[in-house]
Parts: C-alpha cells; sequence; structure tokens
C-alpha cells in the first residue's frame, strides 16, 4: 500500500466516527469535553455554529452519529451525544454577546426563503450576517416549520423553539413574512430576487383510499402530519375513544402518544410489515411502549368499516413476512382477517415532496418521482437562481440533514452572488496541535473505562400522560451529565506517527490494549489487513500505513479498533508517536477566500 496521505483532510475526519457521520459535521468530542468542563455556554457555541438548534436537536435529533461512537465497539451503548447537547443548551448562560453582528447596511443582494423550516432558517442564519436581506416566506404565524407543527411540545417545548429561532429571527436582516403561502415560483422569480432556496419540506402526507373511504362523513380518517399540526396550532383538542394509528415511523410514534395525551382510551398502532422491520427511531418505540401503547405487526389494511356514514372499525388481514429465492421480503397473506374497532383513525404511512406551485416552464427541471433535479453538492437546479435543500431537495430526512443541507446552499449562493463557481467548493478547514504538555501530561484526559451509558431521567408517567405540553424528558442533571462525558474517548485526539523518530523497539505494539499497531512488511491492502496482529476485517475504516522504516518494514495501524488512549505516545521513547487533537470545520458562506 501507498503510505497514508494525513494531509487529506478526510482522512483524519473519518477517525472521528461520530463527527464523520453527523451531516452537519459538528465536532462532538469538543464540545464533550467542554461539558466536563462545566463550560456550558462555549459548547452551545460550537453546536450553534454547526448545527445551529442545539436546543432542539438536543431533544429529536435522529443521532447519526451515535451509531457511529467508537464507545459503542467496546460497550452494549455508545455516549448519549444526542442528550450530552442538550445540557449545554439547557445550562448555557446568555449568548446574545456572542453571535455575529447584522450589519445595517445590506450588501445590495436580496434572497427569498420559501419555508420556515430548519433548512430556510439555517441559510438565512447564514447568510444574514453577510449583509443579505432575507425575506422569509411562511405560510404559518409561527416559523420553524415542521419542527413547530410536527414535533409534538411533550418532547419539543414550545419555548426551546421561540428561543432558538430567535436568535435567526429577531436580529434583523429577516423579514419573516408569516402567514404568506407562496402559490407560485414564477411570481417570487418576477420580483428580481437575486437567489431563492426553497425549503418547503415533505409537506404532504400519503392518504389511504381504501373501501370505504368515501363513504366516511365526519373526518374521523385524518393524515397523521395534518393532525399533529392541528394539535400544534390548537385547531383540535380533543379525539374519540378509541383511535387506530397505521404506520411504523416516529409520526405514527407521535400520533399515539399525543393521543393518549388528548384522552383517548385505547389507541392501537398497527404496521404491515414485522416489528423489527419499523423505521421508528429505537427510542421512540420504547417511549410509546412505556406508555403503555400496543403494536401489532403483520396486519395490512383491507378496508374502512363504516356505519351510517360513521367510522366504526377497520378490516384487516394478517400476513406473514417471507424470504423468496432472491432474499427479498414478502408480505403473504395467511387467510385470516380480523377488524378493529376505532373512532378515529390517524395514517402515518409516510411523506411526498408536493410542488403544485412551481411552475413547469420556468427553468426548474423536474426528475423521477417529480421530485426537482437537484444537485447534491451545491443544491442548485436547473435554474440559476433557485436552490433547494432539506427534504424539499432529494426527499424526507431529518432536522439535521435540513441544516447540513442549508449550510451548503447559502455557501453556494454567496459563491455565486460573488462571482464564484459553486462546483469549485473550498476544502474544510483542519487543524492537529499537539496535546503533549510534559513527560506523561497531556491537555486531555482518556481513561478507558467500563462505564454504562446513563439513563435520562423522565417525568412523572400519570402527570405527563395528562398534559400534552409536559415534557417527558428531564435531561441529564450537572453531576449525570460530567459522568456521561467522561465516556466519550476523544476520538478527534489522534496517533500521529513520525516515520523518521521510530527506533522499531516494539515497545507501542506491546503497551496497546487493543492491538491495533503492527510492524510488518507492505503489501497489497486485502493481504496487509489479514497480516496484522489482528486482523482488520472492517473495510469501512481505513488502516494506516507509515513511510518505510530502516527495517523495510512499515508501521500499520487498524484505526478501526484505536481507543485513542494514548499509551503508545506515553511509552514511546522517542516520541515517533504523538497524540494531536485534530480540527474539522465545514466551510460556511463568507469564509471561502
Amino acid at each position: 500500500m501507498k503510505p497514508t496521505n494525513e494531509n487529506n483532510p478526510e482522512y483524519y475526519h473519518k477517525v472521528v466516527d461520530c463527527q464523520y457521520a453527523c451531516p452537519s459535521h459538528t465536532p462532538v468530542p469538543e464540545y464533550i469535553r467542554l461539558i466536563a468542563a462545566g463550560r456550558y455556554t462555549d459548547a452551545y457555541m460550537i453546536n450553534w455554529e454547526s448545527n445551529v438548534f442545539p436546543g432542539i436537536l438536543g431533544r429529536t435529533c435522529d443521532r447519526p452519529c451515535e451509531p457511529a461512537c467508537r464507545r459503542g465497539r467496546i460497550e452494549e451503548k455508545p455516549v448519549a451525544i444526542c442528550r450530552l447537547k442538550r445540557v449545554c443548551a439547557d445550562n448555557k448562560d446568555s449568548i446574545e454577546d456572542r453571535l455575529p453582528e447584522i450589519p445595517s447596511k445590506k450588501n445590495g443582494y436580496r434572497i427569498a426563503l420559501i419555508g420556515g423550516g430548519p433548512a430556510s432558517l439555517t441559510v438565512a442564519r447564514d447568510l444574514a450576517p453577510l449583509g443579505y436581506e432575507c425575506d422569509l416566506y411562511d405560510e404559518h404565524a409561527k416559523a420553524g416549520g415542521f419542527m413547530r407543527s410536527q414535533i409534538p411540545s411533550f418532547r419539543l417545548p414550545e419555548e426551546v423553539i421561540d428561543e432558538e429561532l430567535g436568535y435567526i429571527l429577531n436580529r434583523g436582516g429577516v423579514n419573516h413574512m408569516a402567514n404568506t403561502r407562496v402559490e407560485s415560483l414564477k411570481e417570487i422569480l418576477d420580483q428580481s430576487y437575486d437567489a431563492i432556496f426553497v425549503g418547503t419540506g415533505a409537506p404532504q402526507g400519503r392518504n389511504l383510499m381504501l373501501p370505504g373511504y368515501d363513504d366516511e362523513k365526519t373526518n374521523a380518517i385524518r393524515i397523521g402530519i395534518e393532525w399533529l399540526a392541528d394539535i400544534a396550532f390548537e385547531h383540535v383538542t380533543t379525539i374519540g375513544k378509541k383511535v387506530i394509528v397505521l404506520g411504523g415511523g416516529n409520526t405514527a410514534m407521535d400520533c399515539c402518544r399525543t393521543a393518549i395525551r388528548l384522552g383517548t382510551e385505547e389507541v392501537n398502532v398497527l404496521i404491515r410489515s414485522p416489528l423489527h422491520d419499523m423505521k421508528a427511531s429505537p427510542w421512540e418505540v420504547d417511549d410509546a411502549r412505556v406508555e403503555g401503547i400496543p403494536m401489532h405487526e403483520n396486519h395490512n389494511p383491507k378496508a374502512y368499516v363504516v356505519e351510517g356514514g360513521k367510522l366504526v372499525g377497520m378490516l384487516f388481514e394478517i400476513v406473514d413476512s417471507v424470504e423468496d429465492e432472491d432474499g427479498k421480503v414478502k408480505l403473504v397473506p395467511t387467510g385470516k382477517e380480523v377488524v378493529f374497532e376505532c373512532d378515529n383513525i390517524l395514517l402515518a404511512i409516510g411523506q411526498e415532496n408536493a410542488f403544485p406551485w412551481i411552475e413547469r416552464d420556468i427553468g426548474v427541471d423536474f426528475g423521477e418521482w417529480d421530485m426537482p433535479i437537484v444537485d447534491r453538492a451545491t443544491f442548485r437546479s436547473t435554474h440559476p437562481k433557485v436552490f433547494f435543500g432539506g427534504d424539499a431537495a432529494f426527499g424526507p430526512e431529518n432536522i439535521i440533514t435540513a441544516v447540513a443541507h442549508g449550510h451548503q446552499a447559502a455557501l453556494s449562493i454567496d459563491m455565486v452572488l460573488s462571482g464564484q463557481d459553486p462546483a469549485n467548493r473550498p476544502e474544510p478547514g483542519t487543524n492537529l496541535i499537539s496535546q503533549k504538555m510534559g513527560i506523561h501530561d497531556w491537555s486531555y484526559a482518556s481513561l478507558v473505562t467500563e462505564d454504562r451509558r446513563y439513563v435520562v431521567p423522565h417525568a412523572n408517567l400519570a402527570m405527563s400522560l395528562k398534559n400534552r405540553k409536559m415534557e417527558v424528558e428531564l435531561g441529564f442533571d450537572v453531576q449525570t451529565a460530567f459522568d456521561e462525558a467522561q465516556r466519550c474517548l476523544n476520538c478527534d485526539v489522534q496517533t500521529v506517527f513520525t516515520t523518521e523518530k521510530c527506533i522499531e523497539c516494539d515497545a507501542c505494539v506491546d503497551i496497546c490494549p487493543v492491538d491495533c499497531l503492527t510492524f510488518t512488511d507492505n503489501d497489497e491492502e486485502a493481504a496487509l489487513r489479514r497480516k496484522l496482529i489482528v486482523p482488520a476485517l472492517n473495510l469501512s475504516q481505513d488502516i494506516y500505513v507509515s513511510t518505510t522504516l530502516p527495517t523495510q518494514r512499515v508501521m500499520v495501524k487498524d484505526e478501526d479498533v484505536c481507543l485513542h488512549c494514548g499509551l503508545c505516545a506515553e511509552r514511546c521513547p522517542t516520541a515517533a508517536w504523538d497524540m494531536q487533537k485534530f480540527d474539522y470545520t465545514v466551510t460556511k458562506a463568507g469564509q471561502q477566500s
């Protein structure tokens, strides 16, 4: 193998697994260390710089960082990264003096942002400090998009949304045009905006037109996301005694838990597939089960049961999940049917984008699934002035992905209006800084303990089920946050090897607790991976290969299992190994020069 190119900004980035997995590449170990030090405001600002909504995401993020966490490779559960994010939001001081100033003199460019969700708000957050005048078109009275309309208050209190959106909307530079639904993109283009960003989400829930649907006259069959929005804006305050929720995603979990808090006596969640195939986050499923909500697998809906124009139940056929010869799973009817009685049915069977307001003759081309054709790097559509992000770009995802899209779209808009080609995007900022403070002293602590993940406390169950606005999760207290933060393995502190200093004494190999270091003859990658003391079989993670040593061997390190404990650097008599903190920052609008 060729020697590892440590100058490639993505090499060490990929080793910081949690940051690499985060769509907005939040420097997770850095803010966790600050939490352990009690520097909550500093930790919050590091989050705010990259993910914009630390308090919101600390409660609702889909947590792509946690499955990637290296702690999960030595214990059952990863670090509670998401809930630690909430700790800095809950315990910070005022950040008003740390926010970028919004210039009173604008730069002359006007930007239209369509949709009031996280993607549009991120674009506004990045562009307003640069002097852009941003008009935010929002069909609702309050901004936030699906963060406000679809996430129930018992998971995300309204005051948290108001606070974090206030850092964007209440400081100038952004004109929030509330209760303004855009019906024509052509009309927006005709207003001579210099760029338009579409962040309208995936606003259309899927309906289920089965026999009996047209016979029902009482509006008892509702699309889940529309019903949740009606609850959020208090257009609906009651529900029937028996409720069915169709679907196995997070929206279904929100629907069934909300129905209980509105006073229903019985709610059943029914899905077509086996329970283990549910798309809902495992922690959302667990919370629903704690609240006593039954979930029924392998139930395929066949018809609405309607009597005298009123919904009274739903007919299901029982299916089996069977794998065919090609390994594809098919749902096979068993011949059995069952009826569930109900007064209301909430449909949470998926969402899809809807763009009837975008004319098809204005230069915005559409492709498969009637989705706009959007460049995945620049987020630019086929119309040079129109950019997309969030769910509107590539379909339903999550908040943190929408934030990442917003950052990149804002960078593209700024580059285009600065006369630059957005395809020639700047590389991220990186830095390596030695953590050595003495012979055996480091500027960080990385004790590889076996501490198990701490449990987030919950509010009293009986009380929370009676109040849809009572937050269920209470968050970590300061001491528990410190203890959980100590579980972080500081994966951003890298083991950096200097070939010229190595005397090949094998001391690092002897002391490594996970046998991830090997001196060996070089070879092709497949063979080299198998020649290590412990074969490196995880092909998704790189192996480090040094330049050739005096014995013609190379030092090879399996990045997959390294715990960043620093023992190799402590033991090395020549300082060939050093522990160096790796910083990785995604370039944002205004920073590309």
